[in-house]
């Protein structure tokens, strides 16, 4: 039996989604709550990787069970025995075996979300990236179109990113304010490492006047990643959906 699972978690007390031997990931949570459950091993197959603090609305996963068990049941008895980590299932569904969370997908949308109201932070410290002074985010949104389509990203690639090419397709990306947070959307088939945090984090100099449109537009030209603007911190990036 395969499952399909749509997960929501908070990143930040994990070394990030995928197993490690430094500290404890978001995989090796699910697996071990899969086999405790299902009374086998369990491998979890997960839609995309997740840095280190990275948080997820609707991140996907697979397992395969030897087993054939209600969908809501293999939902609820993984979140019983997740009730001690900050990790929810959101749905469980049976699917073919032609279905793979990752190999499936084609698109997956993330969401960094920013605030820049005067007083800093106290619930949502760890949620959102606080910055101290307003941001133009109509500036911002005209900038972000130059990331969109098919491009070379070096510029906004990390430097121990293992992707074998650069060239990505970014399909939409937007910048919306809600009050005192300005929230930045992109959606695209794949990622490289730490493009999205990039992006924020040079979109974010456009927001305050350092940068201009044409300055983001010749930083991806240059496909150099010494042009690329500060990385934004990882406690701001949401996972939101995976599309098949």
């Amino acid at each position: 039996m395969r499952v399909k699972l749509t997960i929501e978690y908070d990143g930040g007390p994990y070394v990030g989604w995928q197993r490690q031997e430094n500290g404890r990931s978001v995989q090796e949570a699910l697996e071990d709550a899969a086999t405790k459950f299902a009374l086998e091993s369990v491998t979890v197959f997960g839609a995309g990787r997740t840095d280190a603090g990275v948080h997820a609305l609707g991140q996907v996963a697979h397992i395969d069970l030897t087993r054939d068990w209600p969908a809501d049941t293999v939902r609820d008895a993984l979140n019983a025995f997740l009730k001690s980590e900050p990790i929810v299932v959101l749905a469980a569904e049976a699917v073919g075996d032609d279905f793979d969370a990752r190999f499936s997908a084609t698109a997956r949308v993330y969401r960094y979300r920013i605030c820049d109201r005067r007083p800093p932070l106290a619930l949502d410290r760890d949620r959102l990236w606080w910055v101290s002074v307003p941001l133009d985010a109509d500036a911002m949104h005209e900038a972000g179109q130059a990331l969109v389509g098919h491009h070379d990203f070096t510029t906004f690639r990390a430097a121990g990113c293992q992707a074998k090419s650069p060239v990505k397709t970014v399909d939409r990306l937007s910048v919306t304010r809600e009050r005192d947070e300005v929230t930045i959307e992109v959606a695209a088939r794949s990622f490289l490492h730490n493009q999205v945090r990039s992006f924020a984090g040079s979109l974010k100099l456009v927001g305050d006047g350092k940068w201009t449109t044409d300055d983001v537009a010749a930083a991806l030209a240059a496909a150099d990643r010494t042009r690329c603007g500060p990385v934004a911190p990882a406690h701001g990036l949401y996972l939101v959906e995976v599309v098949y």
